[in-house]
């Protein structure tokens, strides 16, 4: 019987192996095909060595203050500020390799053991996508793409630019770049901008729970959008904190505690109307495109430096707690002023509302000129609106949101013709104010309003207005440097007047005291600390415009002023920034030094682009600008400015528990001040010197027909003076800041006698305080 023949089970085998090693080594020749395609760009563009060592990404320029404080910062799209390794908290990494890529420090840019995963399960146990590979998605490949074809070739260009960027980077840059680039929502690009606006902190100050959500985000920053959807936003952290625990970063006891925590959003949005300084950051603005404008500032290629993209830090003088306290002290008392306002302008008490002094026919042709320079207006125009249909919207009631200060955050929704938004934005009185280190011409504070969203126009450098009896200053100035005259001459309170065609003057010029008070002989000093006009215009007449005019642009006054004998009065419209670099002079011994606002530019590497020069020039010889402080000083002791000493007269003076914010002020250091207050009370002005910082504030309406009916209410003192009070002192308060409570400097060899004779002095002290009205030094 014949036997069967049993199969060669060796050859069998043999084939299979053969088999197995000629498919495995297709695959390996295929995949080194494929990446070597790859590499050549036979997919796609990839990126070379320079643009792997300079990934091209939008950098947001930063405002830097000068204790090191992010004020703000200018881009369009992409509000990315970059941080090194070093200053992000170690938990926030921790995090991150335990959420997105646990053998992050065990790979070289791809994650073996998770591809094979992620191939063998469909992703259904997680992907395998490392944090090199999110990287190169983020910088160069983008999003995956819904084809499929397209997603592999995606997915193998992120292989290699991932073993690319390991190669070209340490462990540490690669998650500093990953953490820098990503878009966490509401303009929150990059950790930094992220931590900001979530929480109010500096990334190396944010703590574990804002960390787990911060990196929880990385899923989807859309979905897990703390604003929109903080429920699932709080659940992914949790998974977050859940991985950190489960990898030994963080033990039980932790974890569960801070899933029980909510997630402690302090939401501080970072846009060009929010925020700090955001007068300042607009002047800014201006400055910085004039700078990018100028040929010799041009990049090395001969291009111009996007403001917005390239990553620019520009270094400025202000101060951001200084800043601060200014726009608390305009906060804090404009909303009394203005409720008081309110209050006065009532429909029953002043039918004309806010406007006073004019007949209705007067008003209607100001809000129609107020109309056609609208924005509204011109966007209607431009859009081929004719003029008869623009003006009917304005009188068409609209959706809107308006300013209030009663508002949590300043903002009413209502229905509202846009012609009454007009005249209601008109009763609204507005702030400037300066604050300046009169030696080194720097700005430590710039608020040129209340709120820029709803008031853009800036009251410290594009407004000017009547200046009042700040002017006076500098006509005793000339006056003492000219003519050597002391804060002790005397000279007779008495009518006066300078004659017709004298100093090309029209008309015979004869000025008013308040209340039409005159009598027997005042010191200089107790004339400017009273604001006594007459004496004024006998100093006026002694000296002349014209040197006053030349001493006040040699002061940095561009403005132009008319060399004519009511200037002393302070009839001349001067910003608030001339003023505070013209008194600056008088506190740093007769020289002028122009306000600086940028030290320095420099690009996103450091290098230096703009480094900024000092300019300053002999004005006054140092005497007469000591003489002119201790002229000024006799208003804070006993004149109009007095009340920054007082104590006790809001016990029985209503307007100061009104309008008087911060009353009582206490100070007992050395101050020179002058009050001001323009015809009708339009326009309240305090400027304010101590030896190393010199503020000026300026308060009125857009229009000179709003404001108080009485100078109780509207004079310098009661308008400006308590911001620069409350300002000062919480200024003081900051023992870091060094402001300077000495006297001031007195000159060597002072020949000008500035002490003058008690008795003459006290013979005088009864006089009236013009500013103040009828015994307002009764306290």
């Amino acid at each position: 019987m014949a036997t069967k023949k049993q199969p060669d089970t060796t050859k069998t085998y043999t084939k299979y192996v053969r088999w197995f090693w000629i498919l495995f080594l297709t695959v390996i020749l295929g995949v080194i095909l494929v990446f070597s395609l790859a590499s050549m760009g036979a997919l796609g563009e990839m990126p070379d060595h320079t643009q792997l060592e300079n990934p091209e990404t939008n950098l947001a320029t930063e405002i830097i203050s000068a204790d090191g404080v992010t004020l703000g910062k200018f881009y369009f799209n992409d509000n990315r500020t970059p941080v090194g390794y070093d200053e992000l908290p170690e938990h926030l990494v921790d995090a991150l390799i335990a959420t997105e890529d646990t053998r992050y420090h065990d790979h070289a840019g791809i994650d073996a053991r998770g591809t094979i995963r992620a191939f063998a399960f469909l992703g259904k146990k997680g992907g395998a996508s490392t944090i090199s590979q999110q990287l190169a998605r983020q910088l160069f490949v983008g999003v995956r793409s819904k084809s499929i074809l397209e997603a592999i070739t995606q997915k193998v260009k992120e292989w290699v630019i991932a073993l690319r960027l390991e190669r070209q980077y340490t462990k540490e840059e690669i998650v500093a770049q990953y953490f820098n680039i990503y878009d966490f929502g509401n303009n929150a690009d990059g950790i930094r901008s992220a931590s900001r606006i979530y929480f109010g902190k500096e990334p190396n100050e944010i703590d574990l729970r804002e960390s787990a959500m911060l990196v929880g985000m990385f899923k989807n920053s859309s979905l897990y959008n703390p604003r929109r959807n903080p429920e699932g936003v709080t659940n992914r952290r949790n998974v977050v904190l859940a991985q950190m625990n489960k990898y030994g970063y963080i033990n039980e006891t932790i974890k569960d505690s801070i899933q029980e925590l909510d997630l402690g959003l302090n939401y501080t949005p970072e846009s060009h109307r929010e925020g700090i300084a955001t007068y300042f950051r607009e002047y800014l603005r201006e400055f910085m495109k004039n700078w990018a404008e100028d040929k010799s500032n041009r990049k090395p290629d001969g291009s111009k430096y996007d403001l917005y993209s390239d990553g620019l830090k520009i270094h400025t003088t202000i101060d951001s707690r200084m800043q601060t306290y200014a726009e608390e002290a305009v906060s804090n008392h404009m909303p009394k002023l203005q409720a008081e306002f309110f209050h006065q302008n009532t429909p029953r008490r002043n039918p004309t509302a806010p406007f006073l002094e004019l007949e209705r026919e007067e008003i209607k042709d100001l809000m129609n000129r107020a109309m056609r320079r609208s924005e509204r207006w011109r966007v209607m125009k431009k859009e081929g609106k004719k003029d008869k249909e623009i003006i009917k919207s304005f009188d068409t009631p609209i959706k809107m949101k308006i300013f209030s200060w009663d508002a949590p955050n300043k903002e009413i929704d209502t229905v509202m013709k846009p012609m009454d938004s007009m005249r209601y934005y008109k009763s609204f009185l507005q702030p400037g104010m300066m604050s300046m280190d009169p030696q080194t011409g720097h700005v430590k504070a710039w608020v040129g309003g209340m709120d820029y969203k709803h008031f853009q126009y800036d009251m410290v450098k594009q407004g000017k207005r009547q200046v009042g009896s700040t002017f006076k200053p500098f006509v005793y100035a000339t006056a003492i440097d000219q003519l050597h005259l002391s804060p002790c001459d005397e000279l007779p309170d008495i009518p006066f007047c300078i004659e017709k065609m004298k100093y090309g003057n029209m008309e015979e010029w004869c000025p008013k005291n308040s209340g039409e008070k005159y009598g027997g002989t005042r010191t200089l000093k107790n004339a400017l600390a009273n604001s006594v006009n007459t004496i004024t215009a006998q100093v006026m007449d002694k000296v002349g415009p014209q040197p006053v005019v030349d001493l006040v642009k040699k002061l940095g006054v561009e403005s132009d002023i008319l060399p004519v004998p009511s200037i002393a009065l302070g009839t001349a419209d001067l910003s608030v920034y001339e003023m505070v670099a013209a008194y600056s002079a008088f506190a740093n011994k007769g020289v002028y030094t122009k306000p600086v606002m940028v030290t320095s530019i420099v690009d996103k590497n450091d290098t230096v682009l703009y480094q900024f020069s000092p300019v300053s020039r002999d004005v006054l010889s140092e005497e007469a600008a000591f003489v002119t402080v201790k002229l000024l000083e006799g208003v804070t002791l006993g004149g109009s400015g007095i009340r920054l000493r007082t104590y006790g007269a809001d016990k029985h003076k209503p307007e100061f528990k009104e309008i008087i914010t911060g009353y009582p002020y206490g100070f007992t250091n050395p101050i020179a001040g002058k009050t001001g207050t323009t015809q009708n009370q339009s326009d309240g002005w305090f400027m304010g010197m101590v030896p190393n910082l010199v503020t000026g504030v300026w308060v009125g309406a857009e229009d000179r027909s709003v404001h108080f009916k009485t100078i109780t209410y509207g004079q310098g003192a009661s308008m400006a003076l308590p911001i620069w009070g409350m300002y000062m002192k919480s200024c003081y308060a900051d023992e870091d800041l060094n402001i300077s409570m000495e006297d001031f400097e007195e000159p060597a060899n002072l020949t000008i006698r500035v002490e003058c004779d008690k008795d003459s002095e006290d013979s005088q002290k009864d006089q009236p305080v013009i500013e103040y009205g009828p015994d307002e030094l009764d306290f």
